[in-house]
């Protein structure tokens, strides 16, 4: 049967409350005598660190490792359709951190979902459950088989895109983000490709003090999402 590997204790935390089976779970003796919510997932293996390690292929276990079940990706046009969605989508970044880091800060802003394309991003993995502390166990992500067709069909009146980019001249401050926003986000060094930011509406840049050309993806991505949640409110 196939199967997900998470590890972290929050990771673990939260795909046992989250919408998928854990498994299997194995832990560390300390994990066992301190974490109360273990009790929570199936009988947990008491193990050791060494074991704990190799099962991870990591040392960032922090004591428990998990398999669950294959982890449910959204359907990307069911979270564009409803009312004034908020979505985080990501071109090219192939970090799962910085995925990681996203879908948190997208879950902290309320927004509905993160989109990444097939080819050329990181999904979700046991790194990524990792990086989130769990969030990707709540947050819909979905999985596009082409962005810039993505952005295409979903175009509405009310729906709007939005490329983040350093040198745009609209601002966030200056941009309406109340109604239903695509904001889209390359990685460093890359940005968002050619075809993706001309099938988005606009382009908005996020101030900067002198000195300062970019920030991290998992950082803008981060303005610009409480951004427009500071907007709605």
């Amino acid at each position: 049967m196939t199967r997900d590997l998470v590890y972290g204790r929050n990771a673990v935390r939260e795909a046992l409350r989250g919408r998928r089976e854990v498994l299997e779970l194995w832990v560390s003796e300390r994990a066992a005598a301190s974490l109360d919510w273990i009790a929570e997932g199936p009988r947990a293996q008491v193990r050791k660190e060494r074991e704990l390690t190799e099962a991870a292929g990591s040392p960032d276990h922090q004591g428990v490792v998990a398999w669950a079940q294959p982890y449910p990706y959204a359907d990307a046009w069911e979270l564009a359709a409803g009312e004034a969605p908020l979505l985080a989508c990501l071109d090219q970044v192939t970090d799962p951190r910085n995925l990681g880091a996203v879908a948190r800060s997208a879950a902290g802003a309320g927004a509905d979902g993160v989109i990444v394309p097939a080819h050329g991003s990181a999904t979700v993995t046991a790194a990524v459950c990792r990086a989130s502390a769990g969030a990707v166990e709540h947050l819909p992500i979905a999985v596009v088989p082409n962005l810039a067709r993505f952005l295409s069909d979903i175009k509405r009146p009310d729906l709007w895109s939005y490329t983040a980019s350093a040198d745009a001249a609209e601002t966030m401050w200056r941009t309406d983000l109340t109604a239903g926003v695509a904001l889209v986000f390359g990685a460093e060094g890359k940005g968002v490709r050619p075809l993706v930011r001309r099938t988005c509406d606009g382009a908005v840049s996020i101030p900067l003090a002198d000195g300062v050309e970019s920030l991290n993806v998992s950082v803008a991505a981060a303005v610009l999402l409480y951004e427009a949640r500071r907007q709605r409110s």
